[in-house]
């Protein structure tokens, strides 16, 4: 004979064992590859002084919604309330657009910021070096003492680019 459990009954013994019901925490998804190159790139530089670190230059692109809603918009209102438009919020259609930027900054100063109006491919990223990149780091590594990090992206790890 098979017995069933009530689910009111499992999160109430889950909470008295200690647990909690809640949201996850968002991470980015790091592959067992990109894992290991961070730990080896943390171990070749864990003696680094303050002094080192100023001559590094760091660069990423993002995306930034310009109408988002991630779910976790919680009211409070009674049930006659509903629809009253203090317990609304408004929506758009396609996430409401959005702007892809690309930026550097460095111990001294913040460098460029790029709108980027496309994918970030190959080609665009090798113009955002020769235009943004080279002049940045010239100007402020005059003695080409600078070093430009970035995220290993595959537009970054192109052949194109490495050249």
């Amino acid at each position: 004979m098979q017995q069933s459990i009530c689910e009111a009954t499992t999160r109430t013994t889950l909470r008295r064992m200690g647990y909690n019901c809640r949201r996850p925490h968002r991470v980015p998804l790091i592959s067992t590859t990109n894992r290991k190159k961070r730990l080896q790139f943390a171990r070749a530089h864990q003696n680094w002084t303050v002094e080192d670190w100023k001559n590094v230059a760091w660069s990423d692109e993002s995306r930034f919604l310009l109408r988002h809603s991630d779910g976790r918009v919680r009211i409070w209102c009674k049930q006659n309330e509903n629809m009253d438009p203090s317990c609304l919020v408004t929506t758009v259609q396609a996430g409401g657009g959005g702007v892809m930027v690309w930026g550097m900054f460095s111990w001294h100063t913040l460098g460029p910021l790029v709108p980027i109006g496309h994918r970030l491919n190959a080609t665009a990223y090798l113009s955002i070096v020769s235009d943004h990149v080279h002049p940045f780091m010239t100007t402020m590594y005059s003695s080409s003492d600078g070093y430009f990090q970035q995220d290993n992206a595959p537009c970054h790890k192109a052949r194109i680019i490495s050249n």
